[in-house]
C-alpha cells in the first residue's frame, strides 16, 4: 500500500489541502458534499496502481476560501487551472455526489488533459418527478442513516467523538455546499444540454440503494453520455466508494483496463 503526503498547494493564490499517494497514470479523485473522510481503504488500493491526488476543495476541509468562488462553474475553471499547474496530462476523473457534477462541469468544458471520467452518484442534472434528496433540510444524524446501507457506517459517522477542528470542518463543509447547491438543488439547468461534449471514455458507478440520488441516474447519464457505461453496485447506498470499496475499485479498474486493452 502506498504511503499518503499531505501538503498544502498553491493554485492561483488560494492554498487548498492535498492528499496523494501512489504512483502510475495520474487520478483525481474529487470529494461530495460531505468532504475527505480521510484516507479510506478504496484510496489505498488504488493508490497501488496510480498517482492518486485526493484534494479538499477550495471552501471545503483545511483549504482556502477565496473571494472569486461564485459557483460550481467557478470551481471547475478552479481545477482546470490545477490541473494545467500540477502539469497532469492523462488524467482519469473521478468524481462523487457533487464532486462528480463538478467533474462533468471540468469535462464539457475541457477534456485535453483527461483520458477517462468516473461518475459516482452524481448530482448535476435533475429528472422530472426524481428530486435529488434535500439534504440541507435534513438533520445531520438522518442524512447519515440516508446515505449507507449498512448502518454500522452511519453508526461511525453519528457516534465519532470529533475534535474542536473536526466539529469546524463538518460544519464548514455544509455550508460550502450550500453556496454551491443551494438554488437551484443540486443541479445545473443548462449543463444537460452539453454532456454531449464529454468526449472521453465515461464510468457511472452507482449503488443500488443510493436514497440521495435515485439509481434512476445512473441510466439516465448512461443515455445522455456518449459511450457511457453504467455499473450498479449492489447493497451499496450513495457512498459505494465508502461501502463497497473492493466492487467499486474492481469496477473502475476493470473499466480503465479494458479501454487501456
Amino acid at each position: 500500500m502506498a504511503e499518503c503526503t499531505e501538503s498544502m498547494v498553491g493554485i492561483r493564490e488560494c492554498n487548498i489541502f492535498l492528499r496523494r499517494g501512489g504512483s502510475g497514470d495520474p487520478m483525481l479523485f474529487l470529494h461530495g458534499a460531505s468532504g475527505v473522510p480521510g484516507w479510506i481503504p478504496a484510496f489505498d488500493t488504488l493508490s497501488d496502481s496510480f498517482d492518486l491526488h485526493v484534494p479538499d476543495h477550495p471552501t471545503y476541509g483545511r483549504s482556502d476560501e477565496p473571494e472569486w468562488l461564485d459557483d460550481i462553474g467557478d470551481l471547475a475553471m478552479f481545477y482546470l487551472d490545477f490541473l494545467e499547474k500540477r502539469q497532469l496530462e492523462g488524467v482519469h476523473l473521478v468524481g462523487n455526489s457533487l464532486g462528480g457534477w463538478l467533474a462533468m462541469e471540468i469535462a464539457v468544458r475541457n477534456s485535453t488533459r483527461l483520458r477517462s471520467l468516473t461518475l459516482i452518484g452524481t448530482a448535476g442534472i435533475r429528472i422530472k418527478g426524481k428530486p435529488i434528496a434535500d439534504i440541507f433540510i435534513m438533520d445531520p444524524d438522518d442524512l447519515a442513516r440516508e446515505l449507507f446501507v449498512d448502518q454500522s457506517f452511519a453508526d461511525g459517522i453519528i457516534n465519532a467523538e470529533l475534535t474542536e477542528e473536526e466539529t469546524d470542518i463538518r460544519l464548514r463543509n455544509r455550508v460550502s455546499t450550500a453556496r454551491l447547491g443551494w438554488q437551484p438543488r443540486l443541479f445545473n439547468p443548462s449543463l444537460r444540454k452539453w454532456l454531449h461534449r464529454i468526449t472521453v471514455p465515461t464510468h457511472v458507478i452507482w449503488g443500488d440503494t443510493d436514497r440521495i440520488v435515485d439509481v434512476a441516474y445512473a441510466d439516465e447519464f448512461g443515455r445522455i453520455i456518449p459511450g457511457a457505461e453504467v455499473t450498479i453496485i449492489d447493497r451499496a447506498g450513495h457512498l459505494p466508494h465508502i461501502e463497497k470499496p473492493g466492487p467499486f475499485v474492481d469496477s473502475l479498474t476493470g473499466f480503465l483496463g479494458r479501454q487501456a486493452a
